[in-house]
């Protein structure tokens, strides 16, 4: 790559973190701007840290905006004029799209028509954007495929990341617009996001609190460690799609393709700690779903890449940064 500028969307969020600090790193001559809101859905100090890390990369350039300030984001893509856009800002969160939807639409709907806009106005020439495995909603078929149907959404949040997938498949087609949709699959890791499990009851462990085990601990999730994911992209970013359906839209899975019960989870969590969980048994939640597993095949072939990090490897690196966080 030569001296140009990629562009990062939600830099302060957990995948965008790890994604600019890798771009950052794999393309010193190039300029990797990030932007964030950096709001307040989960601790603002987490955010803080990841941007403040990100800020001593002399390569790093960073922007605090919603996605939703259309003329912000037009003057962004006009002054920066990226070549590649990856975008990983979202409200993300299941539970919270049933307390909060407008938040889901702000962010993921018109924040992500700002930014198909911003590529229609200065054409790029690759956008990759985050959906998401909730889109297969109530599927039963598994693995998860690209080539399954996905309307059975069970959440607002899966199907604002169905929407953005048509979103970019119509932008593609009428505009020309090589864009590639990325299904991630429950990812973790260092740095992760407080809201989600492994890091809620890592933090509850500490605390001598109990966990709360939905669906009394029958649940299966295909655990995507952070570095394959963003391996995942990274391969993807010089694969644009060519359009054979007269769109340049693709969709892909990046999972581990390997789904593990919650239970076992649980037991590497406590192992790794070296302390037993006291488990709240509770039913399902609304929106959950009880299984995910992602075919990679797509991926593979075209990249030669599939993300392969074991669950024990993935909790104990994510353990061993949560002791030096958190100064344990």
């Amino acid at each position: 790559m030569s001296k140009n500028t990629i562009l990062v969307t939600g830099t302060g969020g957990f995948v965008g973190f790890h994604m600019a600090q890798r771009l950052a790193a794999e393309f010193p001559d190039t300029r990797i701007v990030g932007l964030d809101n950096m709001n307040a859905y989960y601790d603002p100090a987490l955010k803080d840290g990841r941007v403040a890390l990100l800020g001593k990369l002399p390569n790093f350039h960073f922007y605090k905006m919603d996605l939703a300030d259309r003329a912000g984001i037009e003057k962004l893509f006009a002054e920066e004029q990226p070549e590649y856009v990856i975008h990983l800002a979202a409200q993300a969160g299941v539970r919270y799209s049933i307390e909060n939807p407008h938040a889901y639409i702000d962010s993921n709907i018109i924040g992500f028509l700002n930014i198909l806009e911003g590529c229609r106005h200065h054409p790029v020439k690759h956008l990759l954007y985050a959906s998401s495995s909730s889109v297969y909603g109530a599927n039963t078929k598994v693995p998860f495929s690209t080539d399954d149907r996905v309307d059975n959404p069970v959440s607002l949040y899966a199907a604002t990341k169905k929407s953005n997938e048509l979103m970019a498949h119509t932008y593609s087609h009428l505009y020309g617009i090589p864009a590639t949709g990325l299904r991630f699959f429950t990812v973790y890791g260092p740095w992760g996001r407080p809201d989600m499990a492994y890091f809620k009851f890592t933090q509850a462990i500490y605390a001598g609190k109990a966990i709360d085990v939905y669906n009394h601990g029958d649940m299966k999730r295909d655990f995507t460690y952070i570095d394959d994911i963003v391996e995942g992209i990274v391969r993807l970013m010089p694969k644009a799609p060519a359009p054979a359906t007269g769109a340049k839209h693709a969709v892909f899975n990046i999972g581990n393709n390997q789904p593990e019960d919650l239970m076992e989870m649980i037991s590497i969590l406590e192992e790794e700690i070296g302390i037993r969980a006291e488990r709240n048994l509770l039913p399902m939640q609304p929106g959950d779903v009880y299984a995910t597993f992602a075919d990679v095949d797509d991926l593979t072939a075209l990249t030669g890449f599939k993300p392969s990090t074991s669950l024990r490897e993935g909790i104990k690196r994510f353990i061993q940064w949560y002791k030096e966080y958190y100064k344990l």
